[in-house]
Parts: structure tokens; C-alpha cells; sequence
């Protein structure tokens, strides 16, 4: 589990001079295994500005397609720089990441002013490769926004601390930003808002409109199963560059809104989501077991056996989902999808984990049900990721369908003396 610093102090209010090697240290003494505190783009010396793309020439005479830009890095960075760049994905008034001669990037390379392609190129529009922010190198980086001249490096996350932690299979809810933030509040002795309680400000359902309606066939397998239901969403609408970074930093690759938003509540909570979408399926959606013999293409374009002790999502058509590990291909979310239902459920960690070593398949969200997640976690999360999908991605609210077993709190009695004993250390009973 990758934790990014900055995500931890939004959680928490941990002092200004405690670094993320403080924090890792509290974690351990804590019994959470932390293996390194990165420095996302660490390998980077020297300033990374803030750019305006104010021309663009293509420059056909040569075997590869090569561009001449004017990008204007502002008066701290010397006004218009010309820059020879391949990559294909960025147009006139894109704001980039400019690295100007004299900076060096990660593995030593040290950006120059060159002749190349019949010009004096003198700068680097760099990728997310190149600054080491991930392995992400189709085209150069566009910022949704960004003052021209400033400095680039806080937008992109570079200097950014990212604890990395390994863990094990009794502490499960430390795959959420959630439960680390909470053993350090604990640590610091510092107050604990607990995201996973706070409920998100959705509007009122759509007036007319009628949720996605689910079921559970075994509520042993699949104790919770909740829908949550958006229509007139916009395909096109962009994530905002600090959820791209946040995932980024945290190990995940940005793909589009709704995959997104879903990744982020699940990273930040530890509830698994998944987001279906609603045109491409028919009538009510339900967790059951699998039919021996019946397949599922799964999302990695895997087209997988079935067999009795699968629990899996069903439509009225068939298979939609293997429970708790991955959606089937039919199902995603596309770039046309306008109508989501998210679905937030627990599911049996025996179940999941016996699933992905028969599939040998293992994802984010099995590794969290196999290590346990908290059951009361699913309406919260889903309604976060609803306010999150509205709120970048418009659309109307329709409401949530949900069926659940009954569910009793465990309690743990014991007598009042009973901790200071155990402990061997002076409790007061208005302590306990």
C-alpha cells in the first residue's frame, strides 16, 4: 500500500515538522511494515516550470513525425522558449511541464540547449516517464490548469512523500488511507474524523427515475449488496489533476472519471467499488453463485470457466462480474457511458480468496476483501464516490437499492479491572 504524505495530513492534522520517515517510524512502532518513504521525483534537480503552448510547425521532413513548439515558461523562466517535441497529444494553449536547460532529470540526464531537427531546441515538454512520476510515456503531460512561469513541481507531485507499506494478511484495513491515517491520529494523539462515517451531501434522487434494483441469493457468501444509480453522466468529463496525481503517487494509473473516482474511495476508505454500466445491462443485478460450465470474460480479456463455488454478479442475461474480484468485459464503462451503477458490497473473505487462487487471479479489491473489510463501510463509500461522479462528471442522481442479512455489532464484555491486570500497568476504570 503506497500512501502519499500530503493525502495522510488532508486526514489528520499531524505537526508541520514531522516528515513522512516520522511518521514511518510510528507506523512500525505500531507493527505496520514499511518498507521505503519514496520521494516521487526525487531524481529531479534543478526548476520545472509552467508552460503555455503558443505555436505549434510540423516538421514533416523527417522519418518520424517531430514538432517545433513556442511555449511561453513566463518572464522567471526567460519568456518564449522554442522546443522540438514528438509526442502527438497536446495542442495550441495546452499548459505543460517545462524543464529548461540546466535541470537535471531522474538517471542523470541534464536537459540542454541543442540543435536538432534544423533547430536550436531549448528545453525538454517532459512525460510522467521522464520526471519518474510513473511509467506513463504515450505523450507529454497536460495540467487541466496552472499559472504560466510558476513553478510546476507541486501541481505534478514531484517532492512528494509516499510511504510504502507492506501488509499482511491480519491488517487489512491499512490498505485504505483511512486505517494508516488512523493508527497515526492514534500515535500523535491527535483528534480522528473518520471518513468512513461521514456521509456524502448527495442531492435528492431524480424525480420519476427508478434505481438499479440488486439481491443477494446467499447472504453467508454476500452478507451486504448495495446500488447506487447516476444517469446523464458526461463520458468526456476529465478527472481533476489531483485525483490523476494522487493515484498516480499511490501506484494506480489514471484511466477515465468513473474508473477513477471508484479507485480513489477505494484507496481512501478500503472499500472495493466497481461501476457498471447501467445501459448494458437488463433488469435487476444480484451476487449468486455460478452455473458449473458457464464463463465470464473478465475485464484483463480473460474469458474464465466457472464452476459452482464461484460466487459471482448476475443480471437477468447471465454472469456480469466475478464477486469481489473483477467486472466482466461486457459491463465496463466506456467512453460512451452516460448511466453508472456503482456497486459497494461484502463479500466473504473465504469466498474471494478461494476464487483467486482457483483463478489464479488476485486484484485491489480481493486483496481487500480476503484481508476483511469493514461491513458497515459499503453505503458510505459508494455514496462518496456518487458525490465525487457527480460533482466532475455531472449527471442526475437516482438513488440506491440495497439488501442486507441481519447483523448484530459483536460485543466484547469484561470486568472493568480486567485490562489494568492483562496490561499489568494502572488503568482506572473510567478509563476502560
Amino acid at each position: 500500500m503506497r500512501a502519499p504524505v500530503s493525502w495522510i495530513r488532508e486526514l489528520i492534522d499531524i505537526p508541520v515538522n514531522q516528515t513522512g520517515r516520522d511518521m514511518a517510524a510510528r507506523l512500525i512502532d505500531a507493527g505496520l511494515e514499511v518498507e521505503t518513504v519514496e520521494t516521487i521525483g526525487g531524481g529531479v534537480n534543478g526548476a520545472l516550470y509552467v508552460g503555455k503552448v503558443l505555436e505549434i510547425e510540423e516538421l514533416t521532413e523527417f522519418k518520424k513525425p517531430i514538432r517545433w513548439c513556442q511555449v511561453d515558461v513566463g518572464a522567471a523562466g526567460g519568456g518564449v522558449r522554442g522546443i522540438i517535441c514528438g509526442a502527438r497529444n497536446f495542442t495550441v494553449g495546452d499548459i505543460v511541464v517545462v524543464a529548461l536547460p540546466g535541470t537535471v532529470l531522474p538517471g542523470g540526464f541534464e536537459i540542454a540547449s541543442r540543435e536538432t531537427y534544423g533547430h536550436i531546441s531549448d528545453g525538454m515538454i517532459c512525460s510522467e516517464r521522464e520526471l519518474a512520476l510513473s511509467e506513463e510515456h504515450d505523450g507529454i503531460m497536460v495540467l487541466q490548469s496552472g499559472t504560466v512561469g510558476t513553478n510546476a513541481a507541486p501541481l505534478i507531485g514531484v517532492g512528494e512523500e509516499v510511504l510504502d507499506i507492506a501488509v499482511t494478511p491480519d491488517r487489512g484495513y491499512a490498505l485504505s488511507l483511512r486505517g494508516i491515517a488512523r493508527e497515526l491520529a492514534i500515535s500523535y494523539g491527535v483528534p480522528f474524523d473518520d471518513p468512513g462515517l461521514n456521509v456524502a451531501d448527495l442531492p435528492a434522487p431524480a424525480v420519476g427515475a427508478v434505481p438499479a434494483q440488486c439481491g443477494s441469493d446467499d447472504f453467508e457468501a454476500c452478507a451486504l449488496f448495495t446500488l447506487r444509480t447516476i444517469v446523464g453522466f458526461d463520458p468526456k468529463a476529465p478527472s481533476p489533476q489531483w485525483m490523476k496525481q494522487r493515484l498516480t503517487a499511490a501506484g494506480m494509473r489514471p484511466v477515465s472519471l468513473a474508473v477513477d473516482v471508484t479507485n480513489y474511495v477505494m484507496l481512501e476508505l478500503g472499500q472495493p467499488l466497481h461501476a457498471f454500466d447501467l445501459d448494458k445491462l437488463n433488469g435487476s443485478v444480484r451476487a449468486g453463485w455460478a452455473e458449473p460450465g458457464s464463463t465470464l470474460e473478465t475485464l484483463d480479456h480473460v474469458a474464465r470457466k466457472l464452476g459452482s463455488d464461484d460466487l459471482v454478479i448476475l443480471d437477468d442475461d447471465g454472469i456480469i462480474g466475478l464477486a469481489g474480484t473483477m467486472g466482466g468485459l461486457d459491463s465496463e464503462i466506456d467512453d460512451d457511458t452516460t448511466s453508472i451503477a456503482i456497486e459497494a458490497a461484502h463479500f466473504s473473505p473465504r469466498v474471494v480468496a478461494r476464487m483467486g487462487r482457483r483463478h489464479k487471479l488476485s486484484s485491489e479489491a480481493s486483496r481487500r476483501f480476503e484481508r476483511g473489510v469493514d461491513r458497515t463501510l459499503a453505503p458510505y463509500a459508494s455514496a462518496r464516490a456518487a458525490a465525487l461522479l457527480i460533482e466532475f462528471g455531472g449527471g442526475h442522481y437516482v438513488g440506491m437499492t440495497a439488501v442486507e442479512a441481519p447483523y448484530d455489532p459483536v460485543v466484547i464484555s469484561m470486568q472493568g479491572r480486567e485490562p489494568a491486570a492483562v496490561a499489568g500497568m494502572s488503568i482506572e476504570e473510567d478509563t476502560v
